[in-house]
């Protein structure tokens, strides 16, 4: 699809102005506010001297000024990069440094200790309270290779280092499109909940960009915790369409069967669909107990915009799948080594309008992953009768609450420590979570340190979900015939 953002956007902002478009800290704003807002952002931008072919990175919790700023430099021909404030400040100079950004726009909470840090690197930064204003900037430009490119996902690679997902408006807006048209009941006037980080592709694209295109409202709040917020939105906004991780659902509903949340607080919700990570296979039930409706499931990864398969409604949903491939996906199995299979399970590869070109400045990376248009999603799925279910992860990514845990990414930190000789990282299951991470860590040789102290190391290097839970002294490791560490004998071992 060759429509740009802005022009979609604008379009749908131009059909009834005074139509609510989205609920902030308990009160409903026009298309017309957003607007006005969206306007002085990019008089703003302008004046600042940011223009065609530049970024803008954003470190700020989900408010007002997230969907007004990207649409405004999606007006000035750049792209935005939301970015993870929780990352930890290593990680964020790394990617700040791959991305090249003009500026760097903080939330006044945060300004205090980013700044400094980030200016003694050469970044540019601002501050603004959720509604604005954008004050001026002091920029620098760097030229983007991709004009069409409208945002920058950046995560941990699988090595460690800096990864950056580049997405064009041609995939972002075709992935709207085809999630509308996928899952049967959206429709224009209907209130989604934006409570997802607008640093993760499922947030950013399902519950900020998509309503915007097709004259949706959204209930914005900050964060999931405390959940008091989300709470408060649902009831007052009237929320009827919630997109969300399987942590979130977890706790509403098994607070709401607890009579700690109201009993009737999904009862306008008319689709919950979980997605991120596995929902526990006793959701279901709870939740269709509790609430009277089922939690669906989709998948999708940054990479592909970031939804490749969701099911349709509740009438055609199969529980413990996450739905048929969206339209125009296609899709191919194979085995590890990349050959193709005949079987109805193997690794999944996609290709379609929705799927990013490769990584940004990485073309190592992308080789590795991507062939003739093909993505490598890593996931292991088998599919049955159209509908995929996902059986294991080809990577050892460990996937906290709907957030990547990248565990070479710990292993590095743990590494830095003087009594670490070896670590490995690796998941275990967790009941609310999903999965935690687990350190397995054998020490240098006449070394002393302790479980707490290898800990309270990484928690000052590392956001939270990435802390290991556990740390194991161990004196060796278990090895394949080559010599490689058996991560899966480690996952046994700490369930």
């Amino acid at each position: 699809m060759s429509e740009r953002l802005e022009s979609i956007i604008n379009a749908r902002l131009a059909e009834d102005k005074e139509a609510g478009c989205f609920w902030w800290d308990g009160k409903w704003y026009s298309k017309s506010d957003f607007s006005e807002l969206t306007d002085k952002c990019e008089d703003t931008l302008r004046k600042s001297g940011f223009g065609k072919g530049q970024r803008l990175a954003v470190l700020m919790p989900n408010c007002p000024m997230i969907p007004a700023l990207s649409l405004a430099v999606w007006r000035l021909g750049g792209a935005i990069s939301p970015l993870n404030v929780k990352s930890g400040m290593p990680s964020l100079i790394g990617t700040l440094e791959l991305i090249e950004p003009f500026a760097v726009v903080m939330s006044d909470a945060i300004r205090e200790e980013a700044d400094t840090v980030f200016k003694e690197k050469g970044f540019f930064c601002a501050s603004c309270s959720p509604m604005g204003p954008l004050p001026p900037l002091e920029g620098k430009f760097s030229s983007l290779e991709t004009p069409d490119t409208a945002v920058i996902f950046a995560t941990s690679g699988t090595t460690g280092m800096p990864k950056a997902v580049p997405l064009s408006h041609g995939n972002i807006y075709d992935n709207c499109v085809k999630t509308r048209e996928a899952v049967r009941g959206l429709e224009p006037g209907d209130i989604f909940l934006s409570v997802l980080p607008n640093f993760h592709s499922f947030g950013y694209t399902v519950s900020i960009i998509m309503p915007l295109t097709m004259n949706a409202g959204q209930a914005i709040v900050p964060g999931f915790l405390p959940p008091q917020q989300t709470v408060r939105a649902i009831q007052e906004a009237r929320v009827n369409i919630i997109f969300a991780v399987p942590t979130i659902f977890s706790y509403i509903i098994s607070a709401m069967d607890r009579g700690s949340l109201p009993k009737d607080l999904l009862s306008s919700a008319k689709l919950m669909i979980s997605g991120g990570d596995r929902l526990s296979s006793n959701m279901h039930e709870t939740a269709l107990r509790v609430t009277g409706k089922d939690v669906m499931e989709g998948y999708g990864l940054t990479e592909t915009s970031p939804v490749v398969c969701v099911n349709r409604s509740y009438e055609e949903h199969r529980a413990g799948t996450v739905g048929p491939f969206m339209r125009d996906y296609e899709w191919r199995l194979r085995t590890e080594k990349g050959e193709e299979t005949d079987e109805n399970e193997g690794v999944l590869w996609v290709r379609g309008p929705s799927v990013t070109d490769g990584y940004f400045r990485a073309p190592e990376m992308t080789a590795e992953r991507f062939k003739d248009g093909w993505f490598n999603t890593g996931d292991y799925v088998r599919v049955e009768d159209g509908y995929v279910r996902i059986l294991d992860r080809v990577t050892d990514i460990i996937i906290v609450g709907g957030f990547n845990v990248y565990p070479q990414e710990v292993e590095l930190v743990l590494h830095s420590h003087p009594a670490v000789k070896t670590a490995i990282v690796v998941g275990m299951p967790h009941p609310v979570q999903g999965e935690v991470p687990k350190a397995f860590v054998s020490k240098v040789e006449g070394a002393e340190v302790t479980e707490l102290e290898i800990v309270k190391y990484c928690k000052n290097q590392l956001s939270h979900f990435k802390v290991p839970r556990k740390v194991e002294f161990v004196d060796d490791f278990p090895l394949s015939g080559t010599g490689k560490i058996l991560r899966r004998v480690l996952r046994e071992r700490g369930r």
